[in-house]
């Protein structure tokens, strides 16, 4: 359900970071987005990144998978873990913001001290490696993506700082 990732902006609507203004419904207190406008913008930005030379990250929510492209070959391709229904991964489109190799996460039900290859897209939402579990391929997290930790490390050296990141369903 997209609604708590839906924010108002101006006249059109703010979700997962992107600024939709293409309304459907019948009462406008209670807006509705079309997924297809969603989902053909995600799918928009992915056709424009294939057509470059440019280093993009891919989720897939569905399939739980990363895939890590320069223009429209894959380099890589693992098996990852995101959010649970609970504490979903967010849908859009982000870049990496920070990076830090180690780095300690903290929230209301955990606090993990050494988390490895850290790689922040949205406030704390990172891409991460997880030593802690082996349930690659499951959602587990806390809305964050996990990595093995011999991935996450591939990645991080592999990614820089504004590397787009599509993550969609």
């Amino acid at each position: 359900m997209l609604w708590p990732l839906v924010r108002y902006w101006g006249i059109g609507l703010m979700i997962a970071g992107i600024c939709l203004t293409q309304l459907i419904g019948v009462d406008p207190f209670i807006p509705m987005v079309s997924a297809q406008t969603y989902q053909d913008t995600l799918n928009q930005k992915m056709a424009i990144l294939k057509k470059s030379e440019e280093r993009w990250i891919e989720v897939n929510l569905s399939t739980q998978r990363l895939i890590a492209w320069e223009g429209n070959k894959p380099v890589y391709a693992i098996i990852i873990s995101t959010g649970k229904k609970g504490t979903p991964t967010i849908p859009g489109i982000f870049t990496i913001q920070s990076k830090r190799r180690i780095d300690r996460m903290r929230g209301a039900d955990y606090d993990i001290d050494d988390v490895p290859y850290a790689q922040y897209y949205s406030g704390g939402y990172a891409i991460h490696g997880a030593y802690w579990h082996n349930k690659f391929g499951t959602p587990v997290s806390h809305g964050c993506i996990n990595l093995a930790v011999d991935h996450a490390k591939w990645l991080f050296n592999w990614s820089e700082i504004s590397t787009p990141l599509v993550i969609h369903y």
